[in-house]
This record gives structure tokens, sequence and C-alpha cells, in this order.
């Protein structure tokens, strides 16, 4: 699938899989509750465990979000990158999307095909395209067959490094998961 399927299928509201600079992620209109919806189907994701924002810039982020100003600077630092950082939302997000928190996590993958397709298409989800409870994906042929005949299109860019990001909330200075450039967060964050 080219990556004008994808642009699509994402403003129809439907599921697409895209390579970033970690895993290959599951986008669907974060902004479309219906949308977000079908991402936790074929994830088969408890509703409890909420999905990140994939847009194409820090900008672009501060449309749908409230971060502190040490997170907003956290952030401009660190996006784009393999880093998801947390932070307060606004009510353009539905509560689909972050499980009816009041933060959501934001990605700007570092990565030409994401970040063409992000920059394109609504906000979308980015989560990763595998299954709850399997292995990440690195490679389009990995799709677990729910999510390959469930998304519209997926956009082969090769196979990705596996690395998953790392999850931090720089307001609190919590790294809630360790991942890609963990020990610079950490020392930015101290």
């Amino acid at each position: 699938m080219t990556l004008d399927d994808a642009v699509t299928a994402a403003h129809d509201g439907r599921a697409v899989v895209y390579p970033t600079e970690t895993v290959y992620g599951l986008g669907a209109d974060a902004t479309d509750p219906d949308a977000v919806e079908r991402v936790f189907d074929l994830k088969e994701r408890p509703r409890d465990k909420p999905l990140s924002l994939g847009v194409p810039d820090v900008d672009a982020a501060l449309e749908h979000t409230r971060p502190t100003d040490r997170a907003e600077r956290f952030m401009r630092r660190f996006l784009p990158g393999p880093v998801t950082v947390v932070v307060r939302r606004r009510p353009t997000l539905p509560d689909a999307l972050t499980a009816g928190r009041d933060r959501v996590g934001v990605r700007v993958p570092d990565h030409e095909t994401a970040l063409a397709l992000l920059d394109r298409t609504p906000p979308l989800t980015a989560t990763s395209a595998n299954r709850s409870g399997a292995p990440s994906v690195t490679r389009i042929a990995d799709l677990d067959a729910r999510v390959r005949d469930g998304a519209a299109a997926a956009v082969d860019g090769g196979e990705t490094p596996g690395t998953e990001s790392t999850v931090v909330d720089p307001a609190r200075g919590v790294i809630h998961r360790r991942g890609a450039m963990a020990d610079a967060i950490e020392a930015w964050l101290s």
C-alpha cells in the first residue's frame, strides 16, 4: 500500500499501519472516538489502557495538549524521537483515547514515512501494531493476521529497530518505561 492509501484511510476513520523509528505503529484518527475504538478492537487491548497521540511536530501536539513549561521544553528537546511524552490533554481528545484520564502520551516519530503520513492526516493513535501482549512488530510480514486484515492500509518502511520508546512525564520527573534514549532523558530530568 502507498502513503496516499494510508492518508485516505486515516481521513475515512480507518486504521493504518505505519513504520516508526522504534516499531510499526497502528494509527487511526485520534480525535474520532469510533476510530479509536477500532484500534482497541484490532489490538484486543483493554479499554483501561490508554493510547498515545501521534503528531508531526510539537506545535501540532500543543493543539491537543496543555504541557507545563518544563514539559514543553522537554518536548522541544527530545521530539521528534523515540520518546512518548505524557502531558495534560485538551478536550479535543476523546475519553476513548485516554481511558478517561486527563493526560495523554505524545509521540512525534523520528521517521520520514511516519512524519509524511502525520503531516497529511488528523492526529493518529500511536500504539504498536501488535495484538496486546504479543511482541512488537518490526517487519510488515510479521503483522498478526487480525491486524493486517483489519487495517485499511499498511505502509512498508522496511525493518524497524524494535526498541520501544521511553515513556516519560517530564512535569513530574517520572520515567514510566525505559526504552530508547533513556539515559539521556534521565540526565535531562535531573
